[in-house]
Formats: C-alpha cells, sequence, structure tokens
C-alpha cells in the first residue's frame, strides 16, 4: 500500500467526534450511498440500510434478511466437471421503512428540500438510528420532522420505526403514507439509481426475472401483511405491520393493498404546534421450508407480543441489551476521542452483523448490503469468531454450528473433487459452493483449515467439551481427512508432505503448489484434529464412541494425520531467507507498484487474471496472516524477514491486508506502520477507503480492528490455548482498556506505557500473566 502518515479519517465537519454516536450534522446528497450503510441497522438476522424514511431516491433501497436468497443456474462459458452449478444471491426483503411525508400536498424529499436545520444520529449505546430536520415548505412554512428507527436485538424478527411531524409556523394538511414495498422486484417508481455497466466481482448479481413470488396478503384494522416465495430457491417470507397514531388532531385513514404494496394513509388536519407521531411496528419472518401462513402466523404473534409488552418497552430493552453488549465488549482509548468513536462504531456493526444470526452464518456485508451477494466467506473464521470467541462466546458457537450443518453438503462437495471428508465452500450461503471461478474461489481450500481454526479458537476460549462432544468434533475430523487425501508424499532424501494445486489467501497468485498459508494452516487442522479426538476419548469417551461409529473413524486414520502434520512441506528461501509465499512464487517478476497509476487500481478491476498471476503482487497479506495465526511457528527472526519482503508487494486491495499487517509491524517493532496500517483499518468504511462501502459494512475487516487493538496493541495471543500478553502500545496512546472471556471468567485488562493491569469482573479463573516478553519491560499483572 502506498504510506501515507498524515492519514486523517472523516470530514468532522460533517462527522463531529462523539465517542458514542456517529452523528452526521450535514445532508451531503452525493454520499447518499455510503452514508446508507454507514447509517444502516441490524442485528445479525434483520438489517436495514440507512435510507431516509421518505423512501425516494437510494442508492439501495435495502431490508435483508440472513440466509434470504435467490438461486440460479450458472452457466459457464466453457463447462466442466465439478464447477459450481448453482449461483446465490441474498434477496431484497419487503420494504417496511417507508413513511412518506407531504404537507400541502408538497412531498418532503431530501434531495430537494430547503432544510434549515439537519442532523442524523447512529447511537451505539441505545441502538437507534433518528434523524431531526426542520423543512422550509415551498409555501414558506416550517415543519419540525423526527424520526427514528431501531432494530432489535432482544427480538430478533422486530423493528420499530416512528416519524413525527410538527408544524411551526401555521396549519396545514398533513399525509403520512406508511408503505410495505416489494423493492426487489420493482414495483414502486421510486427505486434504487440506475447503476452504471460494471466488472466489480464485489457487487451483488442482479437477476433480471421475477423473484417475489406473492402469497397471500390482506390488511386488518391498524395490520397490513405481505407474503411471498422465491422463485428459485423455494425460500418463504412474509412481513407485517402495525401501525399506532398519536396526536391531538382530526386525521381519518386510508388503507389499500396490492400483491407487492401496502398503503397505510393518515391524512390530519395538522395545528401549528400540536405534533403528529406514527410508530410502526413490524415483524419479519422466513425459512426454507415453513408455508407462508405459518410465517405469518409467526409475525402476527411477535407483533401481538410487542403490543402486549408495549412499544415504550421495546427502547428499554434495546439500552438493557447493550449496556450488557458493552460491559462484555467495550475497548477503551484514553486521550484520542476520534479515534475512540471510530472504534465504537466498528464493534457497533460486530454486534449487527452476528448477534442474533442465531445459526445462520455471518455474511460479509452482515446485514447491511448485497455486497458480495449475502455470502458466507472464511474472513468469518478468521477475522469475526476470534472476536467473539473471547466477548460472546454463544455468537461463536452459533456461527460454528452453521459450519457443522453445512457439513453433509461439504462431504458431497469433497466426494466429487474426488477427496474424502468435507471440502466446505469457500462462498455460499445455501452450504454449496457458490463461485463460479474456481481458480480464486474453489481452489481455496485453506477454508477447511480456517474453519477448524476457528473451532480450536472457540475451545480455547471457553474450553467447552460439550459443544465438541455433540457434533463439533467432525468438524475437526472431516476436515482433516480431506487433507490427508489432497496431499501427497514425496521422497527425496526424506519423507515430505505436500499440497499442490491450490490457492492461499492472496486471490492475485492462484492454484500454486505448497502455498505456505495453506500448508501451515493444514498442518495445524491435521494436529487439532489428532489431539481433539483424543482429548474427547479421555474426557468424554461415550460421546467419543458415538463419534467413531458416526464417522467410521480409524485408528490409522489419526496416526496418518500425525504422520504428514509432521512431514508437511514449508517453503523457505536459503537464499533470501524467507518464506516463499508459494514453491514458484519467486520466479515471478516483481510487479512495480510503487509506478502503477492510483487510477489502474484495486488491480482485479484493471488488469486480465492471467496479467496479475505473472508477478509477485499480493492481494491480501498471505504469509502475514500466517505469521499472525500460528506465530509460535516462525521465530522473530523470521516474522521480521518476511514482513519486510512482502509489506511492499501488498497492494491493499483487499480490506483484510491492513489487519495483520498492523499486528505483524507492532510485534517486530514497527510502531508507526502498525499505527498507520490500524488507522486504515479503522476507517476503510467510515472513509470509505476502497470506494465500495456504498454495498455494505466490511465485517471481517471490523472484526480485524478488535484483532489490531488485542492482539497486536496488547499482545494478545493464546497459542495451543496457553493465553499471554505482550503489550505495544503507540506512543501517541496512554492507555487502551478492554474486556475478554476466558474459561467463563470476565476480565477487564488495562494496557498503560509501564503495566498491564487484570481485573475480574466476573467468575474464579486466574487471570493471564504477561509473557516473558512483556515482564523485560516492567509490565506487572494484578487483579
Amino acid at each position: 500500500m502506498t504510506h501515507d502518515p498524515d492519514f486523517v479519517g472523516l470530514d468532522r465537519d460533517r462527522f463531529p467526534i462523539d465517542p458514542w454516536r456517529l452523528r452526521e450534522a450535514v445532508f451531503t446528497p452525493e454520499a447518499m450511498d455510503v452514508s446508507e450503510t454507514l447509517f444502516a441497522v441490524g442485528n445479525g438476522f434483520l438489517g436495514m440500510r440507512g435510507n431516509s424514511a421518505e423512501g425516494r431516491k437510494a442508492h439501495e433501497h435495502g431490508t435483508f434478511l440472513n440466509g434470504l436468497h435467490e438461486t440460479w443456474k450458472i452457466r459457464h462459458a466453457e463447462q466442466a466437471y465439478g464447477f459450481a452449478e448453482v449461483g446465490q444471491t441474498i434477496v431484497n426483503a419487503p420494504d417496511s421503512k417507508v413513511m412518506r411525508l407531504y404537507v400541502d400536498d408538497e412531498p418532503l424529499s431530501l434531495g430537494d428540500a430547503d432544510l434549515l436545520e439537519y442532523e442524523r444520529i447512529l447511537d451505539f449505546r441505545t441502538g437507534v438510528l433518528s434523524r431531526h430536520l426542520v423543512w422550509l415548505t415551498p409555501a414558506g412554512k416550517r415543519v419540525r420532522v423526527v424520526t427514528s428507527r431501531m432494530v432489535s436485538f432482544t427480538e430478533r424478527h422486530t423493528a420499530v420505526l416512528t416519524i413525527e411531524v410538527e408544524l411551526l409556523d401555521a396549519d396545514a394538511p398533513i399525509t403520512v403514507s406508511c408503505q410495505l414495498i416489494n423493492r426487489q422486484d420493482g414495483e414502486d417508481e421510486y427505486g434504487g439509481m440506475p447503476e452504471t455497466a460494471t466488472l466489480d466481482p464485489r457487487r451483488a448479481e442482479r437477476i433480471a426475472d421475477r423473484v417475489l413470488l406473492p402469497g397471500e396478503y390482506w390488511q386488518q384494522g391498524n395490520r397490513s401483511v405481505l407474503s411471498y416465495r422465491v422463485a428459485n430457491s423455494g425460500m418463504r417470507v412474509a412481513v407485517a405491520a402495525d401501525h399506532v397514531i398519536d396526536t391531538r388532531n382530526e386525521y381519518r385513514v386510508e388503507r389499500s393493498i396490492q400483491a407487492d404494496i401496502a398503503k397505510n394513509v393518515y391524512n390530519v388536519q395538522a395545528r401549528r404546534g400540536v405534533p403528529v407521531k406514527i410508530t410502526k411496528v413490524v415483524a419479519y419472518h422466513t425459512s426454507r421450508t415453513t408455508p407462508t401462513r405459518e410465517l405469518l402466523d409467526r409475525c402476527s404473534r411477535t407483533l401481538d407480543r410487542t403490543a402486549m409488552q408495549g412499544i415504550s418497552a421495546q427502547y428499554v430493552a434495546q439500552r438493557d441489551w447493550l449496556d450488557a453488549y458493552w460491559e462484555r465488549a467495550d475497548i477503551e482509548l484514553a486521550g484520542h476521542p476520534d479515534v475512540q468513536q471510530a472504534i465504537r462504531w466498528n464493534l457497533f456493526h460486530l454486534a449487527q452483523a452476528s448477534a442474533r444470526a442465531d445459526g445462520l452464518g455471518i455474511p460479509a456485508k452482515g446485514v447491511t448490503g448485497s455486497g458480495y451477494g449475502g455470502h458466507y466467506f472464511w474472513d468469518t473464521e478468521i477475522y469475526v469468531l476470534p472476536y467473539l470467541a473471547y466477548t460472546n462466546p454463544l455468537w461463536a458457537r452459533n456461527a460454528l454450528r452453521a459450519r457443522e450443518q453445512m457439513l453433509p453438503r461439504a462431504r458431497a462437495r469433497a466426494r466429487m473433487l474426488n477427496e474424502d471428508g468435507a471440502l466446505f465452500p469457500w462462498r455460499t450461503i445455501n452450504g454449496e459452493e457458490a463461485s463460479a471461478y474456481y481458480a480464486a474461489g474453489t481452489a481455496q481450500y485453506h477454508i477447511n483449515a480456517d474453519i477448524t481454526y476457528a473451532l480450536a479458537k472457540f475451545m480455547h476460549a471457553t474450553a467447552d467439551i460439550a459443544f465438541l462432544a455433540n457434533g463439533a468434533i467432525d468438524i475437526a475430523v472431516e476436515t482433516a481427512r480431506m487433507w490427508a487425501t489432497l496431499g501427497f508424499w514425496r521422497h527425496n532424501g526424506g519423507e515430505t508432505f505436500h499440497i499442490h494445486g491450490v490457492t492461499g489467501p492472496d486471490e492475485y497468485t492462484t492454484v500454486v503448489n505448497d502455498n505456505l498459508f495453506t500448508n501451515v494452516m493444514a498442518r495445524f487442522n491435521l494436529m487439532y484434529a489428532v489431539r481433539s479426538v483424543r482429548d474427547l476419548l479421555r474426557q468424554r469417551p461415550e460421546a467419543y464412541a458415538r463419534m467413531v461409529a458416526r464417522l467410521n473413524l480409524r485408528d490409522d486414520e489419526i496416526v496418518e494425520w500425525e504422520r504428514a502434520a509432521a512431514a508437511m512441506a514449508i517453503p523457505y528461501s536459503e537464499a533470501l531467507h524467507i518464506h516463499p509465499q508459494d514453491a514458484h512464487f519467486l520466479e515471478r517478476e516483481v510487479w512495480d507498484l510503487a509506478n502503477t497509476p492510483e487510477d489502474q487500481k484495486p488491480l482485479l478491476l484493471h488488469f486480465h487474471p492471467l496479467v496479475i498471476y505473472r508477478f509477485q503482487v499480493l492481494k491480501q497479506a498471505d504469509v502475514v496472516l500466517a505469521l499472525f495465526l500460528l506465530g509460535n511457528h516462525f521465530t522473530q527472526e523470521e516474522k521480521r524477514a518476511d514482513f519486510e519482503y512482502y509489506d511492499p508487494l501488498t497492494t491493499g486491495d483487499s480490506t483484510l491486508s491492513n489487519v495483520v499487517q498492523s499486528i505483524i509491524a507492532a510485534e517486530i517493532g514497527y510502531q508507526d506502520l502498525a499505527l498507520e496500517y490500524f488507522l486504515h483499518s479503522l476507517y476503510v468504511d467510515l472513509a470509505d477507503l476502497h470506494r465500495n462501502t456504498r454495498d455494505g459494512v466490511h465485517v471481517a475487516s471490523a472484526g480485524g480492528v478488535w484483532s489490531a487493538l488485542v492482539s497486536g496493541f496488547a499482545g494478545m495471543r493464546d497459542h495451543d490455548g496457553h493465553l499471554t500478553f505482550d503489550p505495544r502500545l503507540p506512543d501517541s496512546w496512554p492507555e487502551l482498556t478492554f474486556r475478554m472471556i476466558w474459561h467463563g471468567t470476565r476480565f477487564r485488562a488495562t494496557v498503560r506505557k509501564d503495566s498491564l493491569h487484570f481485573t475480574v469482573l466476573e467468575g474464579r479463573t486466574p487471570c493471564p500473566s504477561a509473557s516473558a516478553a512483556s515482564r523485560t519491560r516492567s509490565h506487572r499483572a494484578g487483579t
């Protein structure tokens, strides 16, 4: 990447510093697409982009339900055996955000309105998105408009939306049209902005045919209901909304409904100074098999329960939930409120992506946008699962359960590719491989080891042997089996185990032999499977017996895994004293990044893959990531040499590179560079550094922000289940405080220049100690 020590993250006139809120003080129409992502609200299941309540022009009128997707047959220009056959993309669920306002029959449209006041706030403590404005109508009347939007963390299927209107100068007729709209199939004139042609593979697929086939729809009293079946995937979705008006003005209600739009229109004879408040409570339910009739019943029960509890109780529950979340997961940085704000924005969006996924995967964009088609990638296991395991282990457990449930299809995929065990899909929603380009997709076999690595992190953090015994052990066993057949033995002066024809995390170098990242992760995978099987035999012999019977596991397989791990080929150059990224990486020409124009970046959008593949140039810091994940397999000298070689070759085209570059830079002593990389990761979405934030939050990068703080600057490692700390705080940071859970004990750690202090908040497990390296710098541990 191009180093920029004077990097500034945000326009502070537009986004004033506020450690607990993202506040937009100036309406900026040209940045509307990015702000839709920045101000999105969600809970891991249901997500709503930060579109205006008026529901007019937008980049994407997005309402997303995790896992709700459409499928289609992938048409390859040249078909071959084993190519992915079924494409998948997230579906835009019916839009319930719309609450259109008219005064004197003149519509409020932010892009055209004369705004005397404007403020929008995403509050990290209340979980509410609010907007306050004063609109000067064409007739010269000032109108105060306050809207709010909340997607509940406690009620997974529920959102609460409000609009409050008050005339400040004179009486006038007011109309508020509350709507449910099928945006997916374009049944409304206010669709997204016209899109220019693009070959950007990061964007979602666009489906021309009808996607949502109407089912039952009706209105009864203040309740409106729509339901659909997704055309090819067969999934079902239902949405229902209750409406409540609170005003002392006279009003009347008009209701209408069609298959793709439901309207509850409130016509109010508004008096000056007498407000009108309308609240819309919405419920969404979806399923792969459940009939829409039952989904509608579920929606009704959700709304009935909310009505019984009271709307105000939803806000109280949301605040209580977030108070508990921040107590578990907050990171406090003294002296830098601007950085503090960005840290909390990232942590808040991690909760919005994962908290209520509840056994579903965590999409690359969470539920904030359609980028990458709503797919689940290995990013979750490497960048998000560690954060979850150490702060919210139940969420990590649920995410791993989603992978466990994919095992039947992963086994089928392995058989198709002539391997034993299971091969998890590189990108998927429903468990089937959805990558149409195998070289940068299916060939990333490391996904198997990444998932097992995440399982190991969870087990290290929780010691939850019951989770392993109840089925998660199958992940470790079946992935190990795949490596045992994918690799092969070579006898040249000794036995070595090789893995050929794979792609590592760096997608600018594909289908190579002995990719270092893949091999060291496969070695870990094999050894972890060996240890886990033996641990299960020792601690839960009955569960072990069931597992052996279920998987038909043989003792000789375990011996073979151990042997292959011990003999794994790890590329190393004696001439350069570095680890080559793969067996032939150093034979390639070095790309001249320094003289590559900015308008030709990212490279994947401007150069044919074959051009890129011929060079030493990286999309992701492939080897550097291995140095972090399995740091106990490398010496400090090797880490420094590898980092210094690969850092100039890394483009920064992936949002994930800066995170691991920051962590390793901190470990080997490049503190200024570590801070620079961290800040780029921190602001990757807030400052739209990759120019694609409009498609959704980079959730893995947000998870990486936590790792850069805790594993980078606080130096946390848990290699083989041993928790240690070796802090490397930037010179400009006086104090960093974070929270973790380890074996059920919750503690707070405070890092200062000359100390490391632990406080047990809950539980009895002793706090970890600083590593030997920390002690030499007079760090102390206390309770």
